[in-house]
């Protein structure tokens, strides 16, 4: 079997977390999605599991930490050019995210932009040009 990843957020709308995750460019699985989680599929490989926050509160017993005031990761996202990454970052702002939570960074090499998307959730999308890496 294929190592997979799959990322639970917990979010306070579902249906805005849900065509959030659509501008973005996930496509949602209907297969493991209901009226309490989202599965919305960023590669063959990754999927981010949307989860109301009641819904994901019965997958552990710390209290659901808001993302709007506390970093608890930052997810990064290969993209194939800056275009990408620029195209990725403003799809957010128009859908609800926010753009540019830091400042962009041009290292040359590689390029980050970052957004948080409506839950507080932190995403860094970059694009780094293996042939320039010396």
């Amino acid at each position: 079997m294929t190592k997979m990843i799959f990322l639970n957020l917990p979010v306070k709308d579902l249906a805005t977390a849900t065509a959030f995750y659509e501008a973005i460019g996930c496509v949602k699985n209907e297969q493991f999605s209901n009226e309490n989680a989202s599965s919305m599929v960023w590669s063959e490989t990754i999927t981010f599991q949307l989860l109301q926050h009641g819904y994901y509160q019965t997958f552990t017993t710390k209290p659901t930490a808001d993302a709007h005031a506390t970093s608890g990761m930052l997810i990064a996202l290969s993209r194939d050019s800056r275009e990408e990454v620029d195209a990725m970052v403003e799809a957010a702002a128009r859908s609800g995210g926010q753009a540019d939570v830091r400042e962009p960074q041009d290292l040359g090499f590689m390029y980050l932009r970052s957004f948080a998307d409506p839950d507080g959730h932190d995403f860094e999308p970059a694009y780094m040009d293996m042939g320039s890496v010396g």
